[in-house]
């Protein structure tokens, strides 16, 4: 491949990325200043910053037009914006916006891969097993930052006002959490390399570890010193062990049936799909368990397919049999056939053509479900 990206345009594959990544992002620098009410307005601020500014201002909405931004602090008034023809953003994602992460994404990762060969580092699962912590910090943050509207709620100034609460609300948390991952790992390398550990995995493990740590304690301490936060230790106990217990029975059968599920990625392949099986409990508990565990109300989906799929259970089930096993449970089917199908893809010779790719395709499979599942698990253990 780098042969003849070469060999047709005279550039080597990074340059060719760095051109491409360049040429779009002038692409819409350009548009945004020539057309501005169609290229800024009613796409990068209706998709992007203005879900971001809502989301982080408390607001049910936002509202662009050429005098500037209006938050609204109701969904009736949300709704008449947008029936005016507005150009409206709410909180959470969109289809545009998930797909568009979705191919920034795959830029990112094909820009990191080149990165970990410059740096000739991220080719054997232990690096996978160090990021663990990292892929569960991401959910953990963007609680802070959800911790941080309860308190404008409770008229309470928050830890990291808006903007600065940007870096924490997608898609910014991405590169946040990419920027904060890339520091543990180069000093994590440099502790190596320099003789004062024997090895990168255990003080990577570490780092990422101290700060989900931080993260954790962080809201823990909210939930002691304020109202505005609580403490379910149910919802969290009764995540881990009914995702662990999913995972435990799934892989048995993945591998009772397909034997070389296992062959492309080991225990790795039980880490993603537990991961993904996070994500599913979590939605079941706080979409549709809340009240019951808690006496709380059930949270609202923040995603694009799981509020599909919520919605679309509610319209095929009878609303007596919704009312007893609620519409959340298969979102969580869902996320464990598609990371046990995915495991089953991922085999030996994958990781032989191309191992730092492998390897970060990988870590991506594992973060897309850990890290909002993570979210959604201690939103539900917070109360928030």
């Amino acid at each position: 491949m780098s042969t003849r990206v070469e060999g047709r345009f005279g550039l080597s594959p990074e340059r060719a990325w760095a051109a491409v990544v360049g040429a779009v992002t002038a692409l819409l620098a350009v548009g945004s200043v020539v057309f501005p009410r169609i290229v800024y307005d009613r796409f990068l601020w209706r998709y992007f910053w203005g879900p971001v500014a809502a989301d982080g201002q408390g607001a049910q909405c936002a509202v662009r037009d050429a005098s500037g931004t209006e938050l609204l602090g109701s969904s009736s008034a949300c709704s008449a914006a947008l029936e005016a023809g507005e150009v409206v953003a709410e909180p959470g994602y969109t289809t545009v916006s998930t797909v568009s992460y979705v191919v920034i994404l795959l830029a990112m990762l094909i820009g990191v891969v080149f990165l970990l060969r410059r740096l000739e580092i991220g080719t054997e699962l232990r690096f996978f097993y160090a990021l663990f912590p990292f892929m569960l910090l991401g959910g953990a943050l963007r609680t802070v930052e959800d911790a941080g509207i309860a308190a404008m709620r409770a008229g309470v100034e928050p830890l990291i006002p808006f903007p600065a609460s940007a870096l924490l609300i997608s898609p910014f948390i991405y590169f946040t959490v990419f920027g904060v991952t890339l520091a543990c790992v180069l000093a994590a390398y440099a502790l190596a390399d320099r003789g004062v550990t024997d090895d990168y995995a255990r003080p990577l493990f570490a780092m990422g570890a101290v700060a989900l740590a931080v993260a954790f304690g962080y809201l823990s301490y909210l939930s002691a010193a304020t109202d505005y936060v609580q403490f379910y230790p149910i919802v969290l106990a009764l995540t881990l062990g009914i995702a662990t217990a999913a995972t435990a029975v799934t892989w048995k059968l993945a591998t009772a049936s397909v034997p070389e599920v296992r062959q492309g990625t080991g225990a790795a392949g039980i880490v993603i799909i537990w991961g993904h099986a996070i994500d599913g409990v979590a939605n079941v508990i706080g979409l549709n368990w809340m009240p019951a565990l808690t006496g709380t109300a059930n949270l609202v989906p923040k995603h694009v397919v799981n509020a599909l799929i919520v919605d679309w259970t509610a319209r095929l089930l009878p609303g007596s049999i919704v009312s007893v096993t609620g519409d959340a449970w298969p979102f969580l089917l869902v996320k464990l056939a598609a990371a046990t199908f995915v495991v089953w893809v991922f085999n030996g010779e994958m990781f032989d053509e191309s191992p730092r790719y492998t390897l970060l395709l990988l870590i991506t499979v594992l973060a897309v479900g850990l890290g909002p599942g993570t979210r959604d698990m201690l939103r539900a253990t917070f109360g928030i």
